[in-house]
């Protein structure tokens, strides 16, 4: 893997930069090479915050998102010209959590907090209908507890699929997959991304 290459890591919904993940991927990349920001518990802030840490890194910078994280990668790859690798990532949170609006408390922090509607309305308007073929990796767990994965192969039909048979939410042989980032980004260049660019809303 190139050392000049960077990666941003979005960590799901109630998770932190401590995640197993997150801590796998930077485990394996050269030091400094991986950015994985503390995401705030309402979308808006929380794609805000990810946003700007990806504009201001180099234009072949590749996100990382894991469920949540993986929805707020898919549009800001979309928006921004990117490439992202999709980790069992939610397709539709306004519906998918919606058994989580109200009160919450974030487990790695303590911190309290409410979801409500204005937080499903910016998760609605931020679905990328018609994801890019080249621009995404998806790898998806076949034991998922949380999430269908039938439905993410679908809306992700084309692009680039890494099936886990047996593999849950939490992606136990995510570290398996890590030495494939370098063929995929050879295998995804600006100019093909540039020439396939779909609409970010």
């Amino acid at each position: 893997m190139s050392p000049d290459l960077n990666f941003v890591y979005l960590h799901g919904f109630n998770s932190s930069p401590g995640s197993a993940k997150a801590l796998e991927t930077a485990a394996f990349l050269a030091p400094g090479t991986l950015h994985c920001p503390a995401l705030p518990p309402h979308p808006a802030d929380a794609l805000r915050v990810a946003r700007e840490v990806v504009e201001n890194l180099p234009a072949d910078t590749v996100i990382i998102g894991s469920s949540l994280g993986g929805f707020y990668a898919s549009w800001l790859a979309a928006a921004l010209d990117r490439r992202a690798v999709l980790i069992n990532p939610t397709l539709f949170p306004h519906i998918e959590l919606a058994r989580f609006m109200g009160e919450q408390i974030q487990p790695f922090t303590g911190e309290r907090y409410t979801l409500g509607r204005d937080d499903g309305a910016v998760l609605a308007e931020h679905v990328v209908a018609r994801p890019s073929l080249r621009r995404y990796w998806l790898v998806l767990g076949t034991a998922d507890e949380t999430l269908d994965w039938r439905l993410a192969a679908r809306h992700y039909s084309g692009c680039r699929q890494t099936l886990l048979n047996g593999d849950n939410h939490r992606l136990q042989r995510w570290p398996e997959c890590l030495p494939g980032l370098r063929q995929f980004v050879q295998d995804t260049t600006h100019t093909a991304l540039t020439s396939s660019r779909e609409p970010s809303r």
